[in-house]
């Protein structure tokens, strides 16, 4: 979570260090107004992009997660139906052990 708030406190102030660069140029309304565009356009691009490739990790990770519950699930069926098996003959044995006695 840390890297997360990281990254978006280094987005916000380079976005904020853009803005402040474009407002104290010397230039014209029209051309600071054409330079904002720009940078918004540039950076609403690199954003898309961004977020195309966190979706893609994010896919990647929860397909990741499911094999490794769906692997677990199956260990745990494994384990058990074998102690079941193992119960299932330790009860048997305990009823043959009786039996004898009398």
């Amino acid at each position: 979570m840390a890297k997360g708030k990281f990254a978006l406190g280094a987005i916000v102030g380079a976005v904020a260090g853009v803005v402040t660069g474009i407002l104290t140029a010397p230039k014209s309304g029209k051309e600071t107004r054409e330079d904002i565009k720009n940078k918004k356009d540039e950076i609403k691009t690199r954003v898309s992009k961004k977020v195309k490739s966190v979706a893609s990790e994010a896919g990647i990770v929860t397909d990741d997660v499911k094999n490794k519950v769906k692997d677990i699930a199956l260990d745990v069926k494994a384990e058990a139906s074998d102690l079941k098996h193992r119960t299932e003959r330790a009860v048997e044995g305990a009823k043959k052990g009786f039996s004898k006695d009398k």
